[in-house]
């Protein structure tokens, strides 16, 4: 079959081969037909080596698409049902599933170490235990999340991760209340959904903040009252909150120094939200005075920061009901063969969502 390969940790272009072997089939275990997968920059940081992943691999943790094949013992699929890929499923039986932070569950990352695909006779890993960069994947049943027949392969791929994670950082991990005032700092696909989870949870007053003005002009279109580019949010700061700080400030970068301008960005008693995936060796610095005597509420986000499963049902709710623009997210559209050039709109900004049609 078809897939793209990243061989080397660096390495800026990644491989399509029509060799590749999805392997791993068994107990427990489903095979996918591919459909669509989005571009998420958690794929261009496991290329680049900022987020940790066995090489040789195949990229790619948001898909959606269809069972071809159910092994042994899994009850609830079967071949021809239209899936989802949840790259972080909860096992059901953890201690942070039974406190019902399933988003915690390690169960899956376990097996991470474990090849997925074969080529030439080597293995292959898929990125976070999946892979979704290729026309079939075999994944552990929990992966592969039914979806109802209205909802589009490229949507649900999605929601598989960038729009769970954007959604649930405002409404599940954040909390936003109506009337407040929010910051979002990094309007790529991920952002762009946390500007609408804020909008939907009725903030007053959001605000985009991106170097890319195709980014700015995104965050106005998904719900933004103004945008500006980084050097402005002092300013926006000083206008929107009369100097106080934003109620409400998400991170949706994954670098110390964002992490420290939304802190700053953030009033006294407010909250920053850190949404993005960051490297292991770079470290966010706050003095023990701030941190005591600000009293801002540190939260980080991890896939959304609450039940999965629910967070999927809520956010195609919202997209049924017409609360949330999940279509718009796709700006590129592009074949399995042309992933090099989508790679490149997404480094350069251009991009906020492509989709992958397999």
């Amino acid at each position: 079959m078809r897939a793209a390969v990243q061989h080397e940790t660096g390495r800026p272009r990644l491989e399509v081969r029509d060799d590749v072997e999805a392997v791993g089939f068994g107990p427990g275990k489903v095979r996918l037909r591919m459909r669509a997968t989005g571009l998420c920059h958690s794929d261009l940081s496991a290329m680049s080596g900022v987020l940790p992943q066995l090489v040789p691999f195949v990229p790619g943790h948001e898909g959606a698409g269809e069972v071809v094949e159910v092994g042994e013992g899994v009850a609830g699929l079967q071949p021809g049902d239209r899936v989802l890929v949840c790259w972080l499923p909860p096992c059901g039986g953890c201690p942070a599933c039974k406190r019902g932070q399933s988003q915690l569950c390690l169960a899956s990352l376990m097996e991470a170490g474990t090849p997925n695909f074969r080529l030439g006779g080597a293995d292959l890993f898929g990125f976070a235990g999946t892979g979704t960069f290729a026309e079939e994947a075999v994944v552990g049943a929990g992966c592969a999340v039914p979806i109802p027949d209205d909802l589009p392969y490229d949507i649900a791929a999605l929601i598989g991760c960038g729009v769970t994670t954007g959604l649930g950082a405002a409404l599940n991990t954040a909390d936003v209340t109506a009337g407040s005032s929010v910051a979002v700092i990094g309007c790529g696909g991920v952002g762009i959904c946390a500007i609408q989870g804020a909008r939907a949870a009725g903030a007053a007053q959001i605000v985009a903040v991106d170097p890319v003005a195709s980014r700015r002009e995104a965050g106005l279109r998904f719900g933004a009252t103004e945008a500006v580019p980084p050097e402005a949010l002092a300013d926006a700061r000083a206008r929107v909150t009369g100097g106080e700080g934003f109620d409400y400030a998400f991170e949706v970068v994954g670098t110390s120094a964002t992490a420290r301008a939304a802190y700053d960005a953030t009033r006294r008693g407010g909250t920053l939200c850190v949404v993005g995936a960051g490297a292991m060796d770079d470290l966010f610095q706050i003095n023990m005075f701030e941190l005591f005597f600000d009293e801002k509420r540190i939260l980080p986000s991890l896939y959304g920061g609450g039940d999965v499963l629910r967070s999927y049902e809520r956010a195609i709710a919202l997209w049924r009901a017409g609360r949330i623009d999940l279509a718009g997210l796709i700006t590129h559209r592009v074949p399995l063969s042309g992933v090099n050039d989508a790679l490149e709109q997404m480094r350069t900004g251009e991009a906020l969502r492509t989709c992958i049609e397999i």
